[in-house]
Order: structure tokens, then C-alpha cells, then sequence
């Protein structure tokens, strides 16, 4: 089984990278496809600019990259109760060449954030639009206070509670595949 897997983040500290990493190589036997939206920078959508460039090659092999898995893992950053600028702008361009972006792969939606809500709406607004765009949310999970949840010298969750809510997520991801 290939996973691609990305945090929605361009921050290269970002605590939902290592929530996304980590919650990845808890499926035994996958081949982890660890995406970085650094990687996939482009000039800020616009109809304007996609005049201008065209279907740029990062978005299309961005969407390649979704396209060639069986299974996907986002974790959400939020910004201001929403979307980072960095994923935003990625999908916008990916959704101009194709709408269906996810492709009706299943995923599994994160967030994590250091309050104790966990990026809740961030995470609310992609389970709600995700289904527009071909996802297949097989489940989603917001983790709270992560710096109190999560071992960063460890690279694990210490949250016994936590832990076994995203194995059990993680077995509604690969249910299916």
C-alpha cells in the first residue's frame, strides 16, 4: 500500500509535519510517500496568474503525486480558524486543472494545534469540503494541546487515549484499500 502524506503547513517546525510523519508510519508495511508544500511553492492564484503560467508542472505533479496512492493523510494547520495560505494556494491551483483534487482516495483528516481545541475548524472545514473535491474521508481526528500530548525527543504520543483514537482511525483509512 503507497501513502502520500503532507501537513497543510509551510512552517518547517510545524507540529502537524511531525503528527502527519508520525501517524504515517504507524501502517506497517506502507510505502510513505511524505510530501513538503515548500516543495510545491507557487505565485499566489489568481485568474490573472493562470493566465499567465498555464497549468503550472508543481500542481500538476502535485496531483500526480495523489494520484499515484492508495491512501492520503493531511494534517491541518490552522490559521486564523482557517486554512494556511501554503495549502490553500497549492490546492487552488491543483483544483483548475482538476476539480476532483483528491480523487476519491481515502483519507484521513487531521489537525493538531498547541491549544486544546487541536485545529478543530480548520479541521471541520476539510471534512465539509473535502467530499466536493473527491475525498473520501474515512475518518478525521483533531489531537489537542500537542507540546502536553506529544514527544517531539520521542516522536510519538504520550496520550494513551490519543493514541488509540488514531489507531483507530488509522484502521478506517485501510479498511478499504
Amino acid at each position: 500500500m503507497k501513502v502520500t502524506a503532507f501537513a497543510a503547513s509551510s512552517s518547517k517546525q510545524s507540529i502537524n509535519k511531525k503528527l502527519v510523519n508520525y501517524t504515517a508510519n504507524l501502517i506497517n508495511g506502507a510505502e510513505i510517500d511524505l510530501l513538503d508544500l515548500n516543495d510545491y511553492e507557487l505565485p499566489l492564484f489568481s485568474q490573472d496568474k493562470e493566465q499567465e503560467l498555464g497549468q503550472p508542472d508543481l500542481a500538476k505533479t502535485f496531483l500526480a503525486k495523489i494520484a499515484q496512492c492508495d491512501a492520503l493523510i493531511i494534517s491541518f494547520a490552522e490559521h486564523n480558524g482557517c486554512y494556511t495560505a501554503a495549502y490553500k494556494n497549492i490546492f487552488d491551483w491543483c483544483s483548475r486543472i482538476n476539480n476532483k483534487v483528491f480523487q476519491q482516495k481515502p483519507m484521513l483528516l487531521l489537525s493538531t494545534s498547541p491549544g486544546g481545541r487541536g485545529g478543530q475548524s480548520v479541521l471541520s472545514l476539510a471534512e465539509n469540503s473535502a467530499p466536493f473535491f473527491a475525498g473520501n474521508v474515512k475518518a478525521s481526528m483533531a489531537i489537542p494541546s500537542f507540546h502536553e500530548n506529544f514527544d517531539t525527543d520521542k516522536n510519538c504520543l504520550t496520550n494513551e487515549d490519543i493514541q488509540q483514537k488514531l489507531l483507530d482511525a488509522i484502521q478506517l483509512l485501510i479498511s478499504d484499500v
